[in-house]
């Protein structure tokens, strides 16, 4: 067994328990403690695409990589936010990071149906220097004129 699963196995909907956080979010969104990341707003990452889960990681890069990505995705030129989050309800490996592209989860990354309660802000975070984002940008941009940039949601 992949040992970033641990030995409880993958985390579905009926075990989940055993993960424990902190957990976090990154998104272009400004938000307050007390505010919840609830499904069924538009990708990031898709245009037009509504989402019926919300997403998080217990890993701070992820989640920087994540708020990196929203906002320049977006065209804005601002600081993306990383998010302390705790999870209302059950969640599960995020299939677009596990399976075939990532076994194991090692970016310990899930997603849910239920809400995202915002607890804090990571604001000391470091992004990523210009040209490694635009790498990443370049590698999305691939993958969509490829027809690769599947989301399972």
């Amino acid at each position: 067994m992949d040992d970033t699963t641990g030995p409880e196995g993958p985390v579905s909907f009926e075990r989940y328990e055993h993960v424990t956080g902190p957990f976090f979010h990154g998104t272009k969104v400004a938000l307050q403690v007390g505010d919840e990341l609830v499904p069924g707003y538009g990708s990031n990452f898709q245009e037009g695409r509504v989402l019926r889960h919300v997403y998080f990681t217990s890993v701070l890069e992820t989640a920087v990589w994540g708020a990196e990505l929203a906002t320049a995705l977006a065209g804005s030129d601002e600081r993306g936010h990383v998010y302390v989050v705790e999870p209302a309800g059950p969640f599960k490996d995020d299939p677009n990071v596990t399976d075939k592209k990532f076994p194991g989860n090692p970016t310990r990354s899930y997603r849910t149906h239920e809400p995202l309660r915002v607890v804090g802000e990571v604001e000391d975070w470091e992004g990523h220097p210009p040209e490694v984002l635009q790498g990443m940008l370049d590698g999305l941009a691939v993958l969509r004129a490829e027809g690769r940039d599947v989301i399972f949601d």
